[in-house]
């Protein structure tokens, strides 16, 4: 498991902008789908956004498409996930994950793995 660590949440106004990050390693980056989950206070993980090893192929919740967009930093080794117009309902702890195999092409979130550390986005009315 690759145990990652996402950063960069915080407490905003609707309407603003966050920037979520995560490190990882080239392995990583290079050979697994990467993803953005979040979860809510009493609420199922809900899966946000993913991005293909080659990062030509991207994927998005229906509630953040237009608003959110997922890339990597392959001079940093990083995940990114850039929320513009957040709104209240993207309040959650937003977790960045892989795939549980390598070059391997996702169709179900069980398909991800499950951990690692989350960061906080609180989004107020």
């Amino acid at each position: 498991q690759a145990r990652l660590v996402a950063s960069g949440g915080g407490l905003v106004q609707t309407g603003s902008s966050l920037t979520l990050s995560c490190p990882a390693n080239r392995v990583t980056l290079n050979y697994y789908y990467m993803a953005w989950f979040r979860q809510a206070p009493g609420k199922e993980r809900e899966f946000v956004a993913a991005i293909s090893w080659h990062g030509g192929a991207t994927v998005y919740a229906d509630s953040v498409k237009g608003r959110f967009t997922i890339s990597k930093d392959n001079a940093k080794n990083t995940l990114i996930l850039r929320m513009n117009r957040l709104e209240p309902e993207d309040t959650a702890e937003y977790f960045c994950t892989r795939t549980l195999e390598r070059l391997r092409t996702p169709s179900l979130n069980s398909d991800y793995e499950i951990g690692g550390q989350g960061t906080q986005v609180t989004v107020s009315s």
